[in-house]
């Protein structure tokens, strides 16, 4: 199992995460990502997942390096 890791106070809102993984991701109400069903974990969200699936597309691609996947 892996966790994907959201330190979503980074988050400057380009989106990239949400157009590359949208099962995933979508751009909230204040225009930075939500990772979806993301459990707030102190100042980050947590997701465990079975398959990461594009989500290490979408860390790769993140122009702040906020999104991180991890072993759990």
């Amino acid at each position: 199992m892996k966790k994907i890791v959201f330190e979503r106070d980074k988050c400057i809102g380009c989106g990239t995460c949400s157009v590359i993984c949208p099962g995933f991701w979508e751009v909230g109400d204040d225009e930075r990502a939500v990772l979806k069903e993301g459990v707030q974990n102190g100042d980050v969200f947590e997701k465990q997942v079975d398959d990461v699936e594009c989500n290490i597309e979408a860390s790769q691609s993140c122009p702040v390096q906020c999104i991180h996947i991890n072993d759990n």
